[in-house]
């Protein structure tokens, strides 16, 4: 007599899935083994579990997306200048010249962020213990 099937609970599946937890992590939850899990899967779905994942979990990202998204727009500006540099390849430039556009060491620093092409390459170059430049290529 063979032994009576496992239930998944498929929705405690989906919104694992849309934290990221592995499928490892979500088994381990369930109570069963991964096989038994992407068995399932493809007994239920039609599907493997890597296929299901990647539709389940694609709702739990954009999910996050709109979250950072309106994070920003609330007016966080930390999250406002991460998303400026991941999403619009924003990036910060040191500005090493004074105020009164002398050579002179600058009492003060200024930002400018600065659109860069996605594959840009960065080389970091060393001054004095008061200073750091970087070179866009």
């Amino acid at each position: 007599m063979a032994r009576p099937k496992i239930e998944i609970n498929w929705e405690q599946v989906n919104q694992m899935c849309g934290i990221q937890c592995t499928g490892e992590e979500i088994a381990s939850v369930l109570g069963v083994s991964y096989d038994t899990l992407q068995r399932r899967c493809e007994e239920e779905h039609d599907m493997g579990f890597a296929e299901y994942f990647r539709l389940k979990g694609a709702a739990g990202k954009a999910s996050l997306r709109r979250k950072q998204y309106q994070t920003a727009m609330d007016g966080n500006v930390t999250m406002l200048i991460w998303l400026g540099k991941t999403w619009l390849n924003q990036a910060d430039r040191i500005d090493h010249l004074s105020s009164d556009a002398s050579m002179s060491s600058p009492k003060t620093i200024r930002l400018i962020a600065k659109e860069v092409p996605v594959d840009a390459e960065f080389e970091e170059y060393e001054g004095s213990n008061d200073t750091l430049t970087a070179q866009i290529n």
